[in-house]
């Protein structure tokens, strides 16, 4: 059976919920660095972060899955991640080697996609480490945030936020190392496997997983 098009694909529940967090980033991205409406920002960031959970549950409840499911939900988180890095930059809430660090992850990561479209092979499945990198990140950003004034809570919550950056930046270079890794095993073979027996190669690049990170590939 063929899959949907992408129009109707784009109309079922999990990836709607998909589409709305990516309209939210230039909006996050606007209240950080025009009016710095801190506490708005906070809000669009927690939406984004419950509908990521929410929307890979509904596409298994609602037998949705799609291969357009399975491309938005990581680049929201992507576009979440970059769009807070560069916000705080600016705003020197965090250094700027922190963010050249998993921006030039981002680079990288980048760059393998690209070699295994070049070479016909579909964006490796979402890892553990890559779920718990993003769930870290996603709970320091806020975090950050409320660190910034010298009030008694923000003295409270600045080690549980450095803390939370520190365990999610981490995994976040491990996933990336991962990936590259996938990249590579996935191509070598594809060169080592004799003509016509893409098997090997096809399972080195796309590993399979289990747990909540196959809850966004199981959308694929």
């Amino acid at each position: 059976m063929s899959e949907p098009s992408l129009a109707r694909q784009a109309l079922n529940v999990p990836n709607m919920l998909s589409l709305l967090r990516l309209a939210g980033v230039p909006v996050f991205l606007w209240l950080l660095l025009g009016p710095q409406e801190d506490g708005w920002a906070l809000a669009i960031l927690v939406f984004s972060a419950l509908t990521d959970w929410l929307d890979g549950k509904l596409a298994r409840w609602l037998n949705q899955q799609s291969r357009l499911g399975q491309l938005l939900d990581p680049a929201a988180d992507r576009l979440y991640i970059i769009a807070t890095l560069i916000a705080f930059l600016f705003r020197e809430i965090i250094p700027w080697w922190v963010v050249a660090v998993l921006v030039g992850r981002e680079i990288i990561c980048g760059i393998c996609l690209l070699v295994l479209r070049r070479h016909d092979f579909l964006p490796p499945e979402v890892t553990y480490a890559g779920k718990a990198a993003t769930f870290n990140l996603m709970y320091a950003f806020p975090l950050l945030l409320l660190t910034q004034g010298d009030s008694t809570a923000a003295e409270i919550i600045r080690p549980f936020a450095y803390a939370f950056t520190a365990w999610g930046g981490a995994l976040y270079l491990w996933s990336g190392a991962l990936y590259v890794v996938q990249t590579v095993l996935a191509v070598s073979g594809r060169r080592a496997a004799p003509a016509g027996d893409t098997g090997t190669a096809e399972r080195a690049g796309n590993t399979e997983h289990t747990g909540s990170g196959a809850d966004r590939t199981a959308r694929g």
